[in-house]
């Protein structure tokens, strides 16, 4: 019997714009946004680039009360109005999902534009943590235009909960 590999959605880079990318989902291939230092193998923190590799999907988190909860087989959790992802290498909490507080190198998740309205959380540098190596990889709503991200992949709000509907537990993201 053959065992069914899990999922990948390849994100491929754009001819002639390294910091846009194609993705094909069920509904056909789309835009989305990279990040404004393009795709990099040796990806540090603050460096703007997205990873390339391929990423296991960890969790979605959503904006309750902004969006619907989004139908997926993923683990998902709504964003509380404290919650925030550590980016400050020498925090204990380096990329991982923290309380928000005064402490330096923190990106608060409860935003007051929609690019965090869902998030896919990437398994980038999580097991084990680098110090440095980059955190917060996200596959976020992207801004108006796919205009170049911090370093995560960004997609319309509709090819974003398109990706959840499709991806099953078990899936990764690859970016070349």
């Amino acid at each position: 019997m053959r065992v069914k590999s899990p999922h990948v959605i390849v994100i491929r880079r754009a001819p002639g714009n390294p910091r846009q990318g194609r993705v094909s989902l069920a509904h056909g291939v789309v835009s989305a946004a990279l990040g404004r230092g393009g795709v990099a193998a040796l990806k540090r923190e603050g460096d703007g680039a997205t990873p390339l590799g391929r990423f296991p999907v960890r969790a979605v988190l959503y904006r309750a009360g902004r969006v619907k909860r989004p139908r997926t087989l993923l683990p998902l959790r709504a964003i509380r109005s404290d919650d925030a992802w550590c980016e400050n290498p020498a925090d204990r909490g380096y990329n991982r999902l923290v309380k928000a507080s005064s402490r330096p190198g923190i990106d608060l998740l409860h935003r007051d534009d929609h690019l965090y309205d869902v998030i896919l959380v990437l398994g980038f540098n999580d097991r084990p943590r680098v110090k440095g190596r980059g955190s917060a990889i996200f596959v976020h709503v992207a801004r108006q235009g796919y205009a170049p991200t911090a370093g995560c992949v960004g997609l319309s709000r509709h090819d974003l909960f398109a990706l959840l509907r499709e991806l099953r537990p078990g899936a990764s993201i690859m970016v070349r």
